[in-house]
């Protein structure tokens, strides 16, 4: 028995109503990925809390970009680096994890990378939703130079014949997360070279000669020596990597594809080096000339956003990963300009100076403008945070000690889910701060030097001798009177968290039951 033949039309409509379902979900597809906000990191270097225009009125350093960007979105006053210094600080931002719970110091000359393979990061969390991700400027969190080692060289030649520099170079910026990365690893680092991707775009061909630049305007160079370009100008980093953020924005502008951009600054650190066009720009000497300078290239990589149309659909994040250098106590004497303006402490020290930093979010239409927080807030929060807005559900092995900001940002909250951080640089310093309260637990929480004359200026009681310090931040925001006598119970309630969230090896409220307990 024969059956009929089935009319052609009708499978030839499903066939062609079959495409058109797939290029309308293709569609959407494109539409629901180009609605997600491009992400901006801006990372200052050495950045003091006093410097900013927005954050401190008689600042003598304009940054009128810094100050629009504040103007335009939220500007948060009780913001923190996990460290008093580079790298530990930068971990700790890119994983939303104390980075004490790892280690403390900062990565030296040609050192390995401080990422665990397994470690989630930020860029790795926006890959996983579609983004085209980025980093420019400062990485100093590691690379394996012993990959580029030649076998003959000895374990720790550090000459320019021990790397063979036309290979790539393994466990970096590309290793975890990043699609794409240019800089010089570390402006006061060898090589002395730019570096694209994973190699080198020119290989060094002497070793390091500060006589080959030109003039250092304050401070010392501090740089370590190692191999270098010949024709290695210092002075071009922050323009050299201006350009290529501006090129970034503008290429990924054009898609339908969201990015996120971290951009990672040398500046203000040491060495001291702004250009010559910046010269005399502020009050507060070549320091302030260099702040000037960054943040003439924060409005440039702002303008690339607006010029391209995206600025209302970005994210812009800026901070800093610690607070000033001790030069600071001299340009405070020479120019009258407190940079830490108005904490004690500066860089690696655990008194808020040292890591009390600017910090602000802006995304038009979101974040309200002209807007400001007095929360706790934490740099390890921007993990988190962008998580809630990207829809990434964090694993429990992830960003253990990040809160969710998400709502605090948009203002859907008031205050702030984080009422606890750690302060630490050293192994052996550690300050705690809960709510109105900072217990730093060492006779003094300075570790750089030359506070004395500074402290006698501002009529700074001398140390009593106490084995630790308590302070109540909310009344006392320049730590001056040590209450641990007059609060003794309070010292140990501080203490006893402290030690807690030591053990516990977490601290994120997604982690947590009511009882503080990790969540089964």
């Amino acid at each position: 028995m024969s059956f009929p033949r089935p009319p052609i039309f009708p499978t030839a409509a499903c066939l062609l109503l079959s495409l058109l379902a797939v290029n309308i979900t293709t569609a959407e597809q494109a539409k629901v990925t180009s609605s997600k906000p491009n992400i901006v990191i801006l990372y200052a270097d050495d950045l003091g809390y006093g410097d900013l225009k927005c954050y401190n009125p008689d600042s003598k350093i304009p940054t009128p970009h810094l100050d629009k960007l504040a103007a335009e979105g939220m500007r948060f006053t009780d913001g923190h680096s996990s460290s008093g210094i580079c790298t530990p600080s930068r971990y700790a931002l890119l994983t939303g994890r104390h980075h004490w719970r790892k280690f403390y110091g900062i990565v030296n000359a040609f050192g390995s990378s401080v990422f665990s393979p397994e470690r989630l990061t930020i860029p790795e969390m926006l890959q996983d939703k579609g983004y085209a991700t980025a980093c420019i400027g400062k990485w100093h969190l590691g690379w394996d130079w012993d990959a580029i080692r030649k076998p003959a060289a000895a374990k720790k030649s550090d000459r320019v014949e021990s790397f063979d520099w036309s290979k790539a170079i393994p466990d970096g910026p590309l290793a975890h997360g990043f699609d794409y990365y240019f800089g010089d690893t570390v402006i006061n680092f060898p090589p002395y070279a730019w570096i694209e991707n994973d190699r080198l775009v020119k290989a060094p061909d002497t070793m390091m000669d500060t006589r080959k630049w030109k003039k250092i305007k304050e401070g010392r160079w501090e740089c370590r020596p190692g191999p270098m370009c010949s024709d290695w100008d210092p002075y071009e980093n922050i323009p050299m990597t201006t350009r290529k953020g501006v090129e970034f924005i503008k290429k990924h502008a054009a898609g339908d594809q969201p990015f996120f951009l971290y951009f990672a600054y040398p500046s203000p650190h040491a060495p001291i080096i702004p250009n010559d066009r910046f010269d005399g720009k502020s009050g507060a000497g070549p320091y302030g000339d260099f702040v000037v300078e960054t943040d003439d290239s924060v409005g440039q990589l702002l303008t690339a956003l607006e010029s391209a149309g995206i600025a209302d659909n970005t994210i812009v994040i800026f901070t800093a990963d610690n607070g000033p250098e001790h030069y600071a106590y001299e340009r405070d004497k020479k120019f009258g300009h407190w940079s830490a303006h108005p904490l004690r402490g500066l860089k690696r020290d655990i008194y808020e100076g040292g890591h009390r930093v600017p910090y602000i979010v802006r995304w038009p239409g979101k974040v309200p403008a002209g807007s400001s927080s007095d929360g706790l807030v934490s740099q390890i929060d921007i993990m988190a945070s962008l998580a809630s807005v990207v829809g990434y559900d964090l694993p429990d092995t992830a960003a253990e000690d990040s809160h969710d900001l998400h709502a605090l940002w948009t203002g859907a909250a008031n205050t702030s889910p984080r009422q606890t951080h750690i302060h630490n640089t050293q192994g052996h310093a550690f300050a705690i701060r809960h709510g109105d309260w900072t217990l730093v637990q060492r006779k003094n929480g300075y570790h750089s030097k030359g506070y004395q004359h500074w402290e006698k200026k501002r009529d700074y009681p001398a140390d009593e001798g106490s084995e630790a310090q308590l302070f109540n931040i909310s009344k006392d925001i320049g730590q001056r009177t040590n209450l641990i006598d007059q609060h003794p119970e309070k010292a140990g309630e501080l203490a006893t968290l402290l030690e807690k969230i030591q053990k516990q090896g977490h601290s994120a409220p997604r982690l947590l039951d009511h009882s503080g307990k990790k969540k089964n």
